[in-house]
């Protein structure tokens, strides 16, 4: 996840790297470890069209926490205009490339190391908003 402040001047990469699908138990407990981060404010996600992001179990989850999080839905298919998508360009190109791995955890640590890179030069998570023809103004 990319959190950019409302007013532009910061943004933070946040991950979680888990076994197995990333389902809507799993997308919520990650979403309860940011709601209760101390400076993180209101959340507003912008989510594709993920069955984790539209099940019965995540719905209900985010009706009762209205308050603190809020939705907008993207397209049905539209990587060109989720910054996400440009996160995992930019790692698939560096981190990523040309690399045979033996398993899972190589691929794991050369992820690892892509988000390392790119909380180092946080210039490029604004590029990903950018690129993605999106503003917070």
């Amino acid at each position: 996840m990319i959190a950019y402040w409302w007013n532009a001047t910061r943004c933070r990469l946040f991950f979680r790297v888990v076994g197995g699908s990333y389902n809507d138990e799993k997308l919520i407990s990650f979403l309860e470890q940011l709601t209760v981060q101390p400076r993180m404010g209101k959340l507003i996600l912008l989510w594709d069209g993920l069955p984790s992001h539209r099940s019965r179990r995540m719905t209900l989850y985010l009706r009762q926490r209205k308050d603190r999080i809020c939705v907008v839905q993207l397209p049905g298919y539209a990587p060109d205009i989720n910054p996400v998508e440009g996160l995992w360009a930019n790692i698939q190109e560096q981190e990523l490339a040309n690399r045979s791995v033996e398993d899972l955890g190589e691929m794991v640590e050369g992820v690892r190391n892509g988000f390392s890179r790119v909380r180092s030069e946080s210039w490029l998570l604004h590029s990903f908003l950018d690129h993605a023809g999106l503003s917070l103004n």
